[in-house]
């Protein structure tokens, strides 16, 4: 199928789509970023890879000439989030993830200093329901903490965030054109959801006012990695 696809025009990654590489080992990593070739140019390193030179990847990934989004979720004191932002800053990698809190926020924009290095603040996390986070204290429900730490993280410095497809238009409304809404849970109408609980498709998000998506297992879990890639990215096309 995949085959078909690039016989009929050339292939052109969408740097709107970011291909998360939650696989236990570097080499498994490797070969995923192989098969997708060059239908996908931007990549998301993140917990899965952290214990297993996962920034050993990265840099490989930058030498390639892709987009890298490490998503680690910094979450501690000032002070070391600081310093490993400021550690991070001259990877050359593109994004970085921490919890949407005041305190860190400020402190990875600070950590970060001049570089590129874009800082992303983790709203409310998209396997999130109302339910669950009453079950852990919080009296709003997810869309209302979401606004809030959006505020927080403009007035932080931070360069955008994290939120699910249904609230992406908030971000953008909130944050503004040149704001980086970045949003997870991203499922095409022909994939499972699996434990995303505030999903939507691609399409979807986008329009919504989405920078960037995150899909993951509908690409890298499929028979055919690129002609998923490509079956997304020519969705995502029809958002202009």
């Amino acid at each position: 199928m995949a085959e078909a696809l690039l016989a009929d025009a050339p292939v052109k990654a969408d740097p709107r789509l970011i291909v998360p590489l939650d696989v236990p080992t570097v080499e498994e990593a490797r070969a995923l970023v192989t098969a997708l070739g060059d239908t996908v140019s931007f990549y998301k390193v993140g917990l899965e890879l952290f214990a297993s030179d996962g920034m050993t990847l990265a840099r490989e990934l930058k030498a390639q000439g892709k987009q890298v989004f490490i998503d680690w979720k910094l979450h501690d004191i000032g002070t070391t989030v600081q310093r490993a932002a400021a550690a991070l800053a001259g990877s050359g990698c593109d994004f970085l993830t921490v919890h949407g809190e005041p305190q860190v926020m400020a402190a990875a924009v600070r950590g970060k200093g001049a570089s590129s290095l874009k800082i992303l603040a983790v709203t409310v996390l998209t396997s999130l329901t109302d339910a669950d986070l009453k079950d852990m204290g919080y009296a709003e429900t997810a869309r209302a903490l979401v606004e809030r730490r959006i505020h927080q993280a403009i007035a932080a410095g931070c360069a955008g965030v994290v939120a699910s497809p249904q609230e992406a238009e908030l971000a953008r409304k909130l944050g503004g054109k040149d704001f980086l809404v970045v949003t997870p849970g991203v499922r095409p109408d022909w994939s499972a959801k699996n434990d995303q609980a505030r999903a939507a498709t691609p399409l979807e998000a986008l329009r919504a006012g989405a920078s960037h998506i995150v899909c993951g297992r509908p690409i890298t879990a499929a028979n055919d990695p690129q002609a998923a890639a490509l079956r997304v990215a020519a969705e995502m096309a029809q958002a202009g």
